[in-house]
């Protein structure tokens, strides 16, 4: 399809996950599709998800799905129902890519490589007809009598309809430069401020410097909220000035509507060992100390977690790196204890958007139709992915939503 062409039903913005599988269903009826991208290739923040592995669904039942994106689970329910996990699975199966599903549910392609989904979503939408049209920065959206008129850069193209899949404001260096904001108001929409979301944050305490690296692979991290106790579970490492993580990454959704707030810090609780309960932990540290008496309470630590997280929690408790096991007193036991149960930081801020996964906020999905995902304040326009107020946890909620708005949003505008 030559890209000379000026006028199409469809024009896609954005070549991300959500844009890609909107190109891909939009001609299902005839439409005539081309996508608009800032990049020289689609998919650039794609291939960074899951780091580089691509977590591309979450297996499970479409409720427990839905669950987890709390009260925007309304909004997501139609297209999640239309377009589960299993469909997604089923269509990368279909063109040769398949998928191995983990233990927590998360789903991978089974080369590991982003790459190759990418390249099955650009590959599936050249067959389609779709046209794309790339290193093109979008200026302006206008209504027109018959539909939009779409200037960039280059030149201006005429569509009947437009989706908007722009993304949001995380990872700028792939093109999420937040544009589509700007076009959404222009437009007539409310956009909820953008804010950083699954980010890792900045602690008040700065002992987490010395210890940057250092990874734990399950913890589980608690906030209170008010009335509220948000919980986390996953792994945790420390990094310079803060923690980060899968665990704190789920954690700062809840979070990041309260922050910064530097003039009272939120406090939370990193249990370091949740497999194992108080009671029994400090059994178990009896029954070290009796076999192995003359061994250091460091050295004893280093069993349970990482032996750099050992000596600052000893430190922590007053036993220094040469305190035997023979001679840590029920006192100093039970200080241990909390110290890996209930270890306490207190979060002052995230880290900056640009380095968020994905970006919490958006436009109002109060203006958006959730069964074609049309906006209701502009006739013809469609959003689709991470440019509307949804964000979900880690684990491959995210890029499903933006599979399942993408799919809807395509369809929808291509009838």
């Amino acid at each position: 399809m030559p890209e000379k062409r000026q006028n199409w039903d469809v024009l896609v913005l954005g070549a991300g996950p959500a844009g890609l599988f909107a190109a891909i269903h939009a001609p299902a009826s005839g439409a005539s599709t081309a996508v608009i991208d800032l990049n020289t290739v689609a998919g650039r923040k794609l291939l960074l998800t899951g780091a580089g592995r691509c977590n591309l669904t979450h297996a499970g039942p479409v409720r427990d799905f839905l669950q987890a994106f709390g009260p925007k689970r309304k909004f997501l329910s139609y297209s999640v129902y239309e377009y589960p996990s299993e469909q997604i699975i089923t269509f990368f199966e279909e063109r040769g890519l398949h998928t191995q599903v983990e233990d927590n549910g998360c789903v991978f392609p089974d080369t590991q490589r982003a790459g190759a989904v990418r390249d099955i979503l650009v590959q599936e939408a050249k067959q389609c007809g779709v046209a794309f049209l790339y290193q093109r920065r979008v200026q302006s959206i206008r209504r027109s009598a018959h539909g939009f008129v779409v200037t960039t850069d280059h030149e201006t193209f005429k569509a009947r309809k437009v989706v908007m899949a722009t993304g949001g404001l995380s990872y700028p260096q792939t093109g999420s430069s937040g544009d589509g904001y700007g076009f959404a108001r222009a437009l007539g929409h409310e956009v909820v401020k953008p804010k950083a979301s699954l980010v890792p944050l900045t602690t008040a305490q700065h002992w987490p410097d010395e210890l940057a690296g250092t990874s734990i692979p399950d913890v589980r991290i608690s906030a209170r909220l008010g009335d509220t106790t948000v919980l986390a579970s996953g792994g945790l490492m420390f990094i310079p000035n803060g923690i980060g993580g899968p665990a704190v990454l789920d954690l700062s959704r809840f979070l990041t509507d309260h922050l910064p707030n530097r003039a009272t810090p939120i406090p939370v609780l990193v249990d370091l060992v949740p497999t194992i309960a108080c009671d029994q932990l400090s059994k178990q540290l009896i029954a070290l100390c009796a076999k192995q008496p003359k061994k250091s309470i460091v050295g004893l630590m280093a069993g349970l977690v990482p032996k750099r997280l050992a000596r600052t929690l000893c430190g922590f408790c007053a036993c220094d790196d040469d305190l035997r096991a023979c001679d840590l007193t029920k006192q100093k036991r039970q200080q241990l204890v909390e110290s890996l149960k209930s270890l306490r930081l207190s979060i002052v801020e995230t880290r900056p958007l640009a380095e968020a996964t994905v970006t919490r906020g958006g436009v109002s999905i109060e203006q958006i139709n959730p069964q074609t995902m049309e906006s209701m304040r502009c006739p013809g326009l469609f959003f689709a992915g991470e440019i509307m107020d949804v964000d979900g946890p880690c684990g491959g909620y995210h890029l499903q939503m933006c599979w399942s708005t993408g799919a809807l949003a395509g369809r929808s505008a291509g009838e």
